[in-house]
């Protein structure tokens, strides 16, 4: 039995200030810009005044890209493009700069931030502050057995709280979230096939690699195997992580949760993110209202979780090679509702209109000349 208790965040999170973002609706009316004519940027710039409790809102300054990290042993069943086991050679590649969600967040001056929980590697050969959270090397194999112990859930649950802690401590005003994995897709397919009661073959995708027919087969029946393991443990979500999700999946909700507790927006990037949202939503009904939905990976099981939670993704450019690549994408969006809504300038109120008998030049007929 875990000593932690989930319940705890459903009292601990609250909404963004409603009555700020109202505040900032009137203000929005009062600009030079029609109301409306700037589309969904008028909507996320009153959502981030909300969620910052300002009008007018602050400028997005110290954004954050949070990767996690870990290896699913369900990949040994061929069903993800990438050999099974090699998650920390993306890992790698990311910290050497060589990957697109590296370069966009070098590009934009965005700090990235990896967190292993469970990558199938030594940890000696990736640095300390990579590795200071792993939990576990790998994972189970989950349509035969557990991914990770309860315990091992816990302490990856909590790991996550601890780094969503570290980056609220240390300013940062936004996180960018995404994850590094090779069979992260299938955990967050059955993940999200269990929560909404939906048949394997509805929310397998073809993951980050765009997998054949013959690959995407053989995900679809890991799928259906691993929800026969997930249903008969849907209402303990720490369970129900240990069972069929992993150590990354498990510090990705706690993230997510205490995300929303500190009240730091979450940008969530593909599938991964989105079936760790539509867990946390479980466990607290007011968490999605401090996540955005950067961008539509195609994969069914995040439109299936996006739908759930009433979260429209900001941009569809069929970005689907993820470590929040797609997310990244969309930050600058949202920087440019921030800048739009903090800096444009207030429409001059008209001036009264005058009698014509007081108007300017008029003059009485007494004073006319004769």
């Amino acid at each position: 039995m875990s000593s932690l208790n989930l319940d705890d965040f459903t009292d601990l999170i609250e909404r963004p200030d409603g009555g700020v973002r109202r505040d900032a609706e009137a203000r929005r009316e009062r600009q030079i810009v029609p109301p409306g004519a700037l589309g969904r940027l008028d909507d996320l710039g009153e959502w981030l005044a909300a969620a910052q409790s300002a009008v007018p809102v602050r400028p997005i300054e110290q954004p954050r890209v949070v990767l996690f990290a870990g290896d699913h042993g369900i990949a040994a069943l061929h069903v993800s493009a990438r050999p099974a086991g090699t998650a920390d050679r993306l890992v790698r590649a990311v910290l050497e700069g060589a990957t697109p969600a590296a370069v966009l967040a070098r590009r934009l001056g965005v700090p990235l931030r990896v967190v292993d929980m469970s990558l199938d590697c030594d940890p000696d050969g990736l640095p300390d502050e990579v590795v200071r959270h792993r939990v576990r090397r790998g994972s189970g194999r989950i349509d035969v057995e557990d991914a990770i112990t309860l315990e091992e859930a816990e302490t990856a649950f909590r790991a996550g709280v601890a780094v969503a802690d570290e980056e609220a401590d240390s300013g940062t005003d936004l996180v960018v979230l995404g994850d590094i994995s090779v069979g992260g897709t299938t955990a967050a397919a059955v993940l999200v096939a269990a929560l909404c009661g939906t048949d394997a073959s509805v929310v397998t995708g073809r993951g980050g690699q765009a997998i054949d027919d013959l690959a995407w087969m053989r995900k679809c029946a890991a799928v259906r195997d691993s929800l026969r393991r997930a249903r008969p443990v849907l209402g303990d979500q720490l369970q129900l992580l240990a069972t069929v999700g992993g150590a990354d999946l498990a510090a990705m909700t706690g993230f997510l949760l205490q995300s929303a507790v500190r009240k730091m927006p979450v940008i969530l990037d593909g599938v991964v993110s989105a079936a760790c949202a539509l867990v946390a939503q479980r466990v607290a009904f007011r968490a999605p209202d401090w996540w955005l939905a950067g961008q539509n990976s195609g994969e069914p099981a995040q439109a299936k979780a996006l739908d759930r939670m009433a979260l429209e993704p900001l941009l569809d450019h069929g970005v689907i090679v993820g470590e929040g690549a797609g997310a990244l994408l969309a930050l600058p969006l949202v920087q440019a509702a921030a800048a739009l809504s903090a800096e444009l300038p207030e429409a001059p109120e008209p001036e009264p209109e005058l009698p014509a008998s007081e108007a300017p030049g008029a003059e009485s007929e007494a004073e006319l000349p004769e």
